[in-house]
C-alpha cells in the first residue's frame, strides 16, 4: 500500500520540519511527501497528484487553512485532512470537526503524537481501501455475471441500465468480443489433484487479466471451463497484435497453447451481442482450423458434408502401405481420409471414420490371422479415447503415430516369420542332403507355390533356392572330407551326389580344386 502526503504552511520553517519529521518515519507506508507554502499551490498540486492524507496549518493568510481544506475536499473527498496549529482557539477546532478532519493537533507537535496521529490514520486508509476493492470487485463480478447472461441469451432482450452503462463507455470508441480457450485441458488435468487444479486455474486466471491490465486491453471475465471472454477496449488495429503477443507470452509462461475465437468491431449495442456469437463461431472451427492462433472469421467455412465413397479402397491401400512398412502412403492415406480439398468440420464424421478405418483393419487383418487391438496392446474400444482430442488435426497426429507403430510392429512380425519359416526350410533340406531335393517338393511340403518360395530365398537370402542348396550340400561334403576314413564317392552319397563325376566337377567349381586337392591343402 502506497500513501501520499501534502504538507501545506506558510511558514517555511516550520514547513520544513515538519517535512523532515514525516518523510523520516520509515515505519509509515509513505510513497511521497509534498509540500506547499499556501492553499493555492497546495491546491494546484492536488490537481496533478493523488494526495491521501493533508497536514495543514490551519491559520495562513488569504486563504485559511479551513477555506483550503473545503476546497480540498471538492477536489477529492476522500482525502483525510489533519490540522496543525499553535492556536489554542475552539473556533478552530470547532471548524474541522464541520470538515469532518482526522485530527487537530497543536504545536509545537510532540514526534510521538504525530507518529501516533498518522499511524492510525494510514491504517484507516489502508482498511478504507481494501473495503473498496471488495466493493468494487463484487460490483465488477456482479456485472460481469449479467453481462455474461446477456451474451448467452439466444435473443438478448433489454440490457440493464447499468449493464447498460458499462458497454457505453466501451462503446464510444468501437469495441469488439474475444473468446479465449486454453487448449488440451481435459487432456492435462486428468492426473492431477483437485488442488494442484485449482492453483493451476488462478495462476492462468491471473496471469490473462494482469495482460489485460498492463495493456490496457479491456474487460476479462472468467467463464467456465478455462475460458475467458475479453471485451476489447482497444482500436481494432491493434488489438490482433495483442491477442498474438498474448497467444506467444502465455506459451512461453505455462508451457501451454490457448486458441482466440473474435467477433467484429462495432459502435452498436445490439451488434455487440452479435460480436460475442461471432467470436463462438469462429473458436467452433477450432476443430478444423487448428489451436495455438486467433480465429477471426467463421463464415467462409465451407464443411465437406459426407465421408469419402471411396474409404475401403484408401483403407485397402494404407494396409498394404503397413504390411510393406511404407510409412508416406500410411500418410497419403490418412491426410486422404480426413483433409484432402475439404477436410470433414463435424466431430461424429469424425469419430465414425474412425471407428470404420479401426473396424475394417481388425476384419482384414483376422484375415491374415492377426488382431489389430491385440498387435497394439488397445482395448477394443480404445478409439473412443480420441474423444479427448480437440482438433482433427490432434486426431490426425495420433492416428498417424499408432498406423506408423502397427506398420512396423507387423513389418517386424513379418520379418521374424520369414526368417523362422528360412530357418525351418534349411533344417529341413539338411535332413534331407543324401537324398534328391527339389525346389517343388520343399514348396509343397510348406505349402507355398514354387514361385513365391523362390521369390521368398532370393529376397530374404539373396540368392537363388538351387544356389542356397548347392551351398548347403558343399558344406556338407566339407564337413565329411574331415573323416580322413571317408572315401570321396561315399561322402558324394551322403551329399546326395549320385554322379562321381558331376560331384567332382561341382567341388572343383565351387572350392577352386578337387576333393583329393582340398584333403592334401588341409592335412587330412
Amino acid at each position: 500500500m502506497e500513501i501520499n502526503v501534502l504538507l501545506v504552511d506558510d511558514e517555511v520553517i516550520d514547513l520544513e520540519w515538519l517535512r523532515r519529521r514525516v518523510a523520516g518515519s520509515d515505519h509509515l507506508p509513505l510513497h511521497s511527501v509534498r509540500t506547499a507554502t499556501s492553499g493555492f499551490s497546495a491546491l494546484k498540486m492536488m490537481e496533478q497528484h493523488r494526495i491521501d492524507i493533508i497536514l495543514s496549518d490551519i491559520r495562513m493568510p488569504i486563504m485559511s487553512g479551513v477555506e483550503f481544506a473545503r476546497k480540498a475536499k471538492e477536489i477529492n473527498p476522500e482525502v483525510h485532512l489533519l490540522f496543525i496549529s499553535g492556536h489554542q482557539d475552539f473556533n478552530y477546532a470547532k471548524e474541522a470537526i464541520q470538515l469532518n478532519a482526522s485530527g487537530y493537533l497543536l504545536k509545537p507537535v510532540d514526534d510521538d503524537e504525530l507518529n501516533k496521529t498518522l499511524t492510525e490514520l494510514c491504517a484507516k486508509i489502508e482498511k478504507e481501501r481494501k473495503q473498496h476493492i471488495s466493493l468494487s470487485e463484487t460490483l465488477t463480478l456482479v456485472n460481469q455475471e449479467l453481462l455474461l447472461r446477456w451474451f448467452n441469451e439466444t435473443a438478448p432482450g433489454q440490457v440493464e441500465t447499468h449493464i447498460h452503462n458499462v458497454l457505453t463507455s466501451y462503446l464510444q470508441g468501437a469495441s469488439a468480443v474475444a473468446i479465449v480457450e486454453i487448449d488440451d485441458m481435459a487432456r492435462k488435468i486428468q492426473t492431477w489433484t483437485e488442488e494442484e487444479r485449482s492453483l493451476w486455474s488462478s495462476t492462468a486466471n491471473q496471469f490473462i487479466r494482469k495482460f489485460a491490465q498492463d495493456q490496457n486491453l479491456g474487460m476479462v471475465i472468467t467463464t467456465y471451463d478455462y475460458h475467458f471472454v475479453i471485451l476489447a477496449a482497444v482500436q481494432e488495429q491493434y488489438f490482433t497484435a495483442l491477442m498474438e503477443e498474448l497467444i506467444r507470452s502465455f506459451y512461453q509462461e505455462f508451457s501451454c497453447s490457448i486458441t482466440i475465437g473474435r467477433g467484429m468491431y462495432t459502435t452498436e449495442l445490439g451488434k455487440l451481442h452479435d460480436s460475442y456469437r461471432q467470436a463462438q463461431a469462429a473458436l467452433s472451427i477450432k476443430w478444423i482450423v487448428g489451436k495455438n492462433r486467433i480465429i477471426q472469421d467463421a463464415s467462409e467455412w465451407s464443411p465437406k458434408e459426407k465421408i469419402a465413397s471411396d474409404l475401403e479402397v484408401i483403407v485397402d491401400r494404407m494396409l498394404k502401405a503397413m504390411l510393406d512398412y511404407d510409412l508416406t502412403t500410411i500418410d497419403d492415406c490418412l491426410l486422404q481420409l480426413f483433409a484432402g480439398d475439404s477436410p470433414l468440420s463435424q466431430k461424429n464424421d469424425i469419430y465414425d471414420i474412425i471407428i470404420r478405418i479401426t473396424s475394417k483393419l481388425h476384419a482384414d487383418l483376422q484375415q491374415m490371422n492377426e488382431h489389430l487391438y491385440e498387435i497394439l496392446n488397445w482395448d477394443s474400444h480404445h478409439p473412443f479415447v480420441l474423444f479427448q482430442f480437440e482438433t482433427v488435426h490432434d486426431i490426425l497426429s495420433w492416428l498417424r503415430r499408432r498406423f506408423f507403430e502397427l506398420s512396423e510392429l507387423l513389418y517386424l512380425k513379418r520379418q521374424r516369420q520369414k526368417r523362422k519359416l528360412i530357418d525351418e526350410i534349411t533344417e529341413y533340406v539338411k535332413e534331407r542332403l543324401d537324398q534328391k531335393i527339389t525346389l517343388n517338393e520343399v514348396a509343397a511340403h510348406f505349402d507355398f507355390t514354387p514361385n513365391y518360395l523362390g521369390h521368398l530365398f532370393k529376397v530374404e537370402t539373396n540368392s537363388l533356392f538351387s544356389d542356397f542348396l548347392s551351398e548347403l550340400r558343399m558344406k556338407r561334403v566339407c564337413e565329411l572330407l574331415e573323416d580322413p576314413t571317408k572315401k570321396v564317392y561315399e561322402i558324394a552319397e551322403q551329399a546326395g551326389y549320385k554322379n562321381i563325376i558331376y560331384f567332382n566337377r561341382q567341388f572343383k567349381q565351387c572350392m577352386g580344386m578337387s576333393p583329393g586337392e582340398y584333403r592334401k591343402k588341409n592335412k587330412i
